[in-house]
């Protein structure tokens, strides 16, 4: 059954993957990912490692103090279930066939 098992090949397969990982997270990490909550009142954005580069707030809210934590909570939540959804899909991209070869 492993009569044919190349290492050599084995080895260059796991450099093609652990390379194309690095280039895709190189390019996750430059994309910005932005949730509206409150019909826009507040939006919030991220990039790619997941972290908060921006986040503005409507001055209507200023006075409302509950109204605001709620909107801020959700497009938090929404804008970091975006990035989480892009490492996924990145993930899932790495599993392409194409880098295995066709045999």
């Amino acid at each position: 059954m492993f009569d044919k098992f190349d290492l050599g090949e084995l080895g260059k397969v796991f450099e093609e993957i652990q390379e194309k990982a690095k280039k895709l997270q190189e390019e996750s990490e430059k994309k910005t990912f932005t949730a509206k909550s409150g019909g826009g009142l507040v939006q919030v954005s991220a990039n790619g490692k997941g972290e908060i580069i921006d986040i503005e707030i409507d001055d209507s809210l200023l006075e409302d103090k509950e109204s605001l934590q709620i909107l801020l909570i959700s497009a938090i939540n929404d804008v970091l279930k975006m990035v989480e959804e892009d490492k996924q899909k990145s993930a899932m991209n790495l599993m392409n066939p194409s880098i295995f070869g066709s045999n």
